[in-house]
């Protein structure tokens, strides 16, 4: 098990659930648009956020951030060792930097010395592409165990200024490189790991990419906190992290939405109607399993386990609940029927749930 590190009041590590986190991609100069892209973030079910400070103006910026802000903020910091002191002092939860390219270790131990005082970790990053020439030339280029190397060399700089409480993230655009990496990077330290897919793409591509590297990893046990990289807007980022975390069981918030991919037998529109229900119900606020399958052989059946399904007939959909019929719908009018379907067990579990 790694060590616990506190995240402001979220905990990282230590036997702690794994925990979601996204960056900003507004100016952190602009305090109010950063603030108002936060709430979506956390509304979508983000626990930590990262914002860029590049400059002084950005430093400024995070008092009100950091004291507005609904989850904690990480500021993300290269080279310049005074705006990782100053981010510290305005209120970040956490520091991000790389040891190696903060000004040198009369440097650095001004900027864990900040932490420390103020009880901050520090999160090493490190990425394929900042590996030192020397490491490159030890271990022939870029892979796992120059990777594990750089980062570990980078975390020893802060151990060196007796600092420990420390996160780790190296990542690579490869969700092959990133899965060897952190395999050999876990049984090598105790600290906490932050998972992620770095460049993974747009959201389609790097929804897969992401899928593959860091479900992978959480499936063996690695892994605390994720982020999922993709190009656009970060609340897809949060979306797609839950599903990852959704799909292995490590988080049950949320609809778990399944369907079936049709055949021969099918006699009703599935796949335009699954895209249209699915696009419908899966931001709805209930923890339920929901299916829509294509007929009524294997529906019920294989969706036994769903809190409530569709199985296809002959122009019309056969509804049910827990694998049990309830009454035909229509194929002209399932989308929206069904949908207040989902609307109405949603809201009987969220009642019951607060009863107990």
């Amino acid at each position: 098990m790694t060590r616990k590190v506190m995240i402001g009041g979220v905990a990282v590590g230590g036997g702690a659930s794994v925990k979601i986190q996204s960056m900003n991609n507004t100016d952190t100069r602009d305090a109010k648009a950063t603030l108002e892209q936060i709430a979506r973030l956390k509304d979508a079910g983000c626990d930590i956020t990262r914002v860029a400070v590049p400059d002084l103006e950005a430093c400024e910026a995070l008092k009100k951030i950091t004291k507005d802000s609904p989850i904690p903020v990480v500021a993300d910091i290269h080279f310049d060792y005074r705006l990782a002191i100053g981010a510290a002092e305005n209120g970040a939860a956490k520091i991000r930097i790389n040891p190696g390219n903060i000004g040198g270790p009369d440097k650095l131990r001004l900027v864990a010395d900040c932490c420390k005082e103020r009880g901050l970790p520090i999160r090493v990053g490190v990425n394929s592409g900042s590996i030192g020439r020397d490491i490159l030339t030890k271990y022939g280029g870029v892979n796992a165990d120059s990777m594990t190397e750089s980062a570990l060399q980078a975390v020893k700089l802060l151990e060196d200024q007796d600092f420990g409480d420390i996160v780790i993230s190296i990542k690579s655009s490869s969700p092959k490189l990133t899965i060897d990496t952190y395999r050999i990077l876990s049984k090598s330290c105790d600290y906490p790991l932050h998972l992620g897919v770095t460049e993974a793409g747009t959201v389609k591509e790097g929804t897969i990419k992401s899928a593959v590297g860091i479900g992978t990893l959480l499936a063996e046990g690695i892994g605390d906190t994720i982020r999922v990289s993709l190009t656009g807007d970060p609340v897809e980022e949060v979306y797609c992290a839950k599903s990852i975390l959704r799909a292995l069981g490590l988080r049950d918030e949320g609809i778990t939405f399944i369907s079936c991919p049709t055949c021969g037998r099918t006699q009703v529109p599935l796949i335009e109607l699954a895209g249209k229900i699915e696009e419908k119900i899966s931001r709805l606020p209930y923890n339920l399993k929901v299916a829509v399958m294509g007929c009524v052989v294997n529906g019920p059946g294989e969706a036994r386990e769903c809190d409530i399904g569709l199985a296809g007939g002959k122009d019309e959909f056969l509804l049910f609940e827990k694998g049990e019929p309830v009454r035909k719908i229509p194929a002209d009018n399932a989308v929206d029927e069904f949908v207040k379907e989902v609307i109405r067990v949603g809201e009987e579990r969220n009642k019951a749930d607060r009863t107990v």
